[in-house]
């Protein structure tokens, strides 16, 4: 394991838990959250998920949830509200990070 992945693990326990945020819209506004979940909905449907990759980058990562649309993530919450992320979340490309978002926390993979 390298350190830089080390030292994120090591920050990721010592935060609070990350959470979602709604918002009613169809587009993602200029600034997000530095570290919660940007939750885009329109019409009551939930459409996509928007964050700052956690790796400190600073990169706008937006994961779709329309069933229709390919590749696609399903979120979940557990009573705290904390999100669930499925499946993992790999850039491809810029610092490309891999991780998954469980019960509010980043796992890197």
């Amino acid at each position: 394991m390298s350190i830089r992945i080390w030292c994120l693990r090591i920050k990721e326990l010592l935060l609070p838990s990350r959470k979602v945020v709604t918002l009613e819209a169809d587009g993602f506004p200029n600034r997000l959250p530095s570290r919660d979940l940007l939750l885009l909905r329109d019409a009551g449907e939930n459409w996509s998920i928007g964050m700052r990759c956690p790796c400190g980058c600073g990169q706008l990562i937006e994961l779709p949830l329309l069933v229709e649309v390919t590749p696609r993530w399903s979120i979940s919450l557990d009573q705290q509200k904390r999100p669930t992320l499925s499946p993992s979340v790999w850039l491809r490309d810029g610092c490309r990070s891999h991780f998954f978002v469980r019960n509010g926390r980043i796992v890197w993979v």
